[in-house]
């Protein structure tokens, strides 16, 4: 054989073995990440039988709504395994209509929308609460504005039009003896309002953590008062399902209801039970630095409180008269109307997780 000739089958040879090679080193890359970053329950959940597929919760980046991963999270430790899948949003406009859709069958949304979409027939019901406190007005910390007087004029952002936020400005303008056309209130989702402050966009901000704690650590932001000063056991966002799920898989409602009353016992427990769970969720769920939610979550424990989560009569009557008040709802719908207690009325006797940072099974 010429040498022209030998030389192109080694050459042929070298190039068979290259391509063969790319081609196993693909597979195996493409079988890992498989293995390792996709959530097949999630991918095969839709071809399952109705009655066997898990229900989809929908979430935001926010502290009010931090018992949602947490219960996902160490609900995959226990013996039961994954509850649910969650989807996670950066607004509620997104999250409403995912609900209304049934693209999602459980949501945590602001108190305000849910009475709004109950007035407006959507089909859903409250079925317990996110957490207590934990919202703040934030100005710029280089600013003048010392007291809320001051912000009369001013631009400041909120989450919505039907959130708890909101009626908070109108409970300090009632305070301050203030009209309820003295502020400029423009609505922006959760996650655009630090940067929004700190590029002088806005004057002020209310918003629900951890975003009040990044404006804070980011030293361009100040707390001027928290939620608590004008409305104590002040609620923000609660836990709403679908009526059809509710009617159809009580029981899957109601497994996800003790998970996020037992989430709300576990991350009031301890310390290190909130700064764990500062590490996996701003990892694995809000995509945030865990420092961030660490600092909303322990500087100090109180400025969040994840007990008494039992939907309230009274909180939300309060909320209902507030928002006819404030011309966003013009029925005085009834608490019975919107709300499914028997849930909630179960979970109050849940207890914690046993699960500590590290345990490879939870209880």
């Amino acid at each position: 054989m010429k040498l022209k000739s030998i030389v192109r089958v080694q050459a042929w040879k070298l190039s068979s073995k290259v391509i063969v090679g790319g081609v196993v080193w693909l597979a195996v890359v493409s079988s890992l990440h498989g293995w390792l970053n996709v959530n097949w329950p999630a991918v095969l959940n839709g071809y399952l039988p109705p009655a066997k597929q898990k229900i989809i919760v929908g979430y935001i980046p926010v502290t009010c709504q931090l018992t949602c991963p947490v219960t996902d999270y160490i609900s995959k430790y226990s013996e039961s395994g994954e509850m649910f899948l969650p989807r996670m949003f950066q607004g509620f406009p997104e999250l409403k209509e995912a609900l209304i859709a049934n693209k999602i069958q459980a949501a945590f949304i602001v108190a305000p929308m849910a009475v709004a979409l109950a007035a407006q027939g959507v089909p859903i019901k409250v079925v317990y609460l996110g957490h207590r406190n934990g919202s703040a007005v934030v100005v710029r910390k280089d600013g003048p504005v010392t007291n809320f007087g001051q912000l009369r004029g001013k631009i400041i952002a909120i989450p919505s039009r039907f959130s708890d936020e909101r009626l908070l400005l109108f409970r300090a303008m009632q305070a301050y003896g203030m009209k309820p056309d003295s502020l400029k209130m423009v609505e922006m989702a959760p996650p655009d309002v630090s940067g929004a402050l700190e590029a002088k966009a806005i004057d002020a901000f209310v918003m629900g953590e951890p975003f009040p704690s990044q404006a804070e650590m980011g030293g361009y932001g100040r707390i001027l008062f928290y939620a608590d000063k004008y409305w104590p056991n002040y609620m923000s966002c609660i836990l709403v399902a679908r009526e059809d799920l509710i009617q159809n898989r009580p029981e899957v409602v109601q497994v996800l209801v003790d998970g996020i009353a037992r989430s709300g016992l576990w991350l009031d427990a301890s310390r290190p039970h909130r700064v764990d769970a500062a590490d996996f969720v701003g990892r694995y769920y809000y995509h945030q630095k865990p420092e961030l939610l660490r600092w909303a979550l322990t500087k100090p424990m109180s400025r969040i409180r994840y007990n008494l989560l039992e939907p309230q009569k009274d909180d939300f009557d309060e909320v209902r008269d507030m928002m006819i008040q404030t011309g966003v709802l013009n029925v005085k719908i009834p608490f019975s109307a919107y709300t499914d207690l028997r849930f909630a009325d179960h979970a109050t006797i849940e207890t914690s997780w046993k699960y500590e940072p590290g345990d490879a099974v939870a209880k």
